[in-house]
């Protein structure tokens, strides 16, 4: 049954990704299949989650409250001007609950190197796209990747420690920081080639990697 209900889910959540994908004005250009289906992708993903992780109910909590958080980022995303600082904050609360969910498992940093890397990626990150992120958006930028490098720094953590699907929940994370670099790449320095294409299908398959780390039923 298990088994089945992920089948189901996961070719729900492809199903209404690439529809959200196709309403960009280089496929369809139909505005209201993001409406529709970029939050029905996420609850994907939420259904997906809900019915595991019952073996570590705090672990479960937080990771559900990150997709929760997440699921309010796509929506304030949907007015890519006005939502923007509204999205960028309910993105950085979804990664400090992963964080929360991954240090349940194991204590932050166990492994420093994983930090120091991501930190390296982070920074230049920031050094490309600074010139191009205006005043008023440089602090929240900055607490967003700061936040977001150690939501993935602890996800690998966790696989280099050698947590049960760890591997796959380290995936995750780095899937999620690549999306959101091309994300603000796409904002603050150039508008990308089928930018909704490699942003949508990195984040969403970011969020099938965590939830999936939960312990299926």
């Amino acid at each position: 049954m298990t088994s089945e209900r992920t089948f189901w889910l996961a070719s729900a959540l492809v199903l209404c990704a690439a529809l959200a994908i196709a309403s960009a004005p280089w496929a369809l250009a139909m505005p209201v299949l993001n409406w529709i289906f970029k939050p029905l992708a996420t609850l994907c993903v939420i259904a997906h989650a809900w019915s595991r992780g019952q073996d570590a109910p705090v672990v479960r909590r937080w990771v559900l409250a990150g997709l929760v958080f997440s699921l309010g980022g796509d929506v304030a995303l949907l007015w890519p001007q006005q939502g923007f600082l509204p999205g960028l904050v309910s993105f950085l609360l979804a990664h400090l609950a992963y964080l929360v969910a991954f240090t349940r498992v194991q204590r932050l940093a166990a492994r420093p190197m994983a930090f120091v890397a991501y930190a390296l990626v982070a920074g230049f990150i920031l050094w490309r796209l600074w010139p191009g992120v205006p005043a008023a958006l440089q602090i929240p930028v900055v607490a967003y990747v700061l936040c977001l490098a150690a939501m993935a720094a602890q996800a690998a953590v966790l696989w280099r420690r050698g947590a049960e699907r760890g591997a796959l929940l380290a995936l995750g994370g780095a899937l999620f920081l690549a999306s959101d670099a091309l994300l603000a790449t796409n904002k603050f320095a150039g508008p990308l080639p089928l930018a909704s294409l490699w942003i949508l299908g990195t984040y969403w398959s970011a969020q099938w990697c965590i939830a999936s780390w939960l312990k299926p039923r």
